[in-house]
């Protein structure tokens, strides 16, 4: 019996970064492939919004330069990542504290780098009395924190993974942690990194957050989230992406649109959304998800107000619907236009009725400024931000559901760029190994007709 001839190796259906950089390192060993995208845009999540000249992440997530997906995948070669100040700013009781990350590598230097940062933080106003103005408690405490940290960034990742599992909040308390600095510093810093301020998130993926923060600089793409999908599709070959195509079935060797009829394969690769994907494999899990609201605001006032520099200044007090802000434009000048500054605020869960207002009035604390002539561009807000990882959260989900199908995104992974990017490695890993070839399986076939590639 013939064989069918195939229209082309492998479909992929989603042009998330997942899907993207699936692609080209199916391509980059000689097989066919075609990438499906249902939105009139590549990049799902990672999208960003152009009004007046700035560029306003979507969603805007952190990403770590140490982060090995982003060296490791092919086409990110000349990504350029803008880093914010080394460690955080935290606010606390009315003052602004630096908390200064080891450096790369975890080394003893760094860990005591990050307890001076900590102990000659400026202090501001003084303190009332019997309070701790720091915001993880006495030079002790301080110095504890900086050794842990230095610690967690020399940790190989495979020893992390092997530890017991449990609620990140319950780990860290049971390992001892001050409950001052487990609040003062820890809670908003994962918040920001997990989109988690409850630490409900499974400790191993608590772990790996943190050391990738001690052992590299939070940054984010320069000119926004969308650079990072946009570098991927722009250097596949020609005809690779093509979006407005919504699949509505997917089997080992064909994948049906609703447009343009069954497109024949060899092997499908689902990329989209846990959501999605569910829709098209009813039997595959859908997570819970984080959601996540990102305001940005704009004013000409450059002044003393936007001392915090380049930093990612933290809420640790929890006194008001942001969880993280950042004066995004001096990270980042690309995003906003000339004597114009950009303000880009995350809040984390279900937002309030009345979220400009109460973002403003919990900015103006945070930054000692009024807020008054500021003002609103955008307000994004996502339900489904980020897959929720409770323990226990494997964080190496099968991407091989059988031969010839296969499936990749953060919610097989951890929920984070990283993850994303991970999985795909591990899915093309897969599909090349059980295609047996380092080249096309069969160029028979004209490939798919299919709308103009993005």
């Amino acid at each position: 019996m013939l064989e069918p001839a195939y229209q082309v190796d492998v479909v992929i259906v989603g042009a998330g970064i997942a899907g993207l950089s699936a692609a080209h390192r199916l391509t980059s060993a000689g097989v066919t492939t075609a990438v499906l995208e249902a939105a009139p845009y590549a990049g799902g999540r990672m999208s960003t919004e152009k009004v007046d000249g700035f560029r306003l992440d979507r969603i805007g997530q952190l990403l770590s330069t140490s982060y090995p997906e982003l060296r490791l995948t092919p086409g990110l070669e000349s990504l350029a990542l803008r880093r914010f100040a080394p460690g955080v700013l935290l606010h606390r009781d009315g003052r602004r504290h630096r908390a200064g990350a080891p450096a790369a590598g975890g080394s003893a230097r760094g860990a005591l780098h990050m307890a001076r940062a900590l102990a000659s933080a400026p202090r501001g106003p003084a303190a009332s009395p019997g309070r701790v103005s720091a915001p993880v408690g006495g030079a002790v405490d301080q110095a504890r924190l900086g050794t842990a940290l230095g610690r967690i960034a020399a940790t190989p990742v495979e020893r992390l993974l092997a530890r017991p599992e449990s609620p990140a909040a319950h780990a860290l308390a049971a390992r001892g942690v001050p409950a001052r600095t487990i609040e003062g510093f820890l809670r908003p810093l994962l918040a920001a990194l997990l989109c988690d301020p409850e630490l409900s998130t499974s400790s191993r993926c608590a772990d790996l957050a943190l050391h990738s923060f001690a052992s590299g600089r939070l940054c984010v793409p320069e000119g926004g989230a969308e650079a990072l999908p946009e570098l991927l599709a722009g250097a596949l070959p020609p005809g690779t992406v093509h979006t407005g195509v919504r699949v509505t079935s997917v089997s080992t060797t064909s994948v049906t649109t609703a447009e343009h009829g069954a497109i024949r394969c060899r092997a499908v690769l689902l990329a989209t959304d846990a959501r999605a994907a569910a829709e098209l494999l009813p039997g595959l899990r859908v997570p819970d998800f984080h959601p996540v609201t990102v305001v940005h605001h704009t004013t000409d006032d450059q002044g003393p107000a936007f001392s915090t520099g380049t930093a990612l200044l933290l809420d640790a007090d929890r006194g008001g619907p942001v969880a993280h802000s950042a004066v995004l434009s001096n990270v980042d000048p690309s995003r906003a236009p000339a004597g114009r500054v950009l303000i880009s605020s995350t809040v984390l869960g279900n937002p309030p009725q009345d979220l400009d207002t109460a973002v403003r009035i919990h900015l103006a604390r945070l930054y000692g400024t009024s807020t008054r002539r500021w003002e609103t561009l955008a307000v994004h807000h996502t339900p489904e931000a980020v897959p929720v990882m409770r323990p226990p959260h494997d964080l190496r989900r099968p991407v091989r559901l059988l031969a010839g199908l296969y499936v990749c995104g953060d919610h097989r992974d951890t929920s984070t760029v990283q993850g994303a990017l991970h999985s795909a490695h591990r899915a093309t890993a897969a599909i090349l190994t059980d295609l047996g070839t380092a080249g096309s399986l069969n160029r028979a076939d004209p490939a798919p007709t299919l709308p103009r590639a993005a």
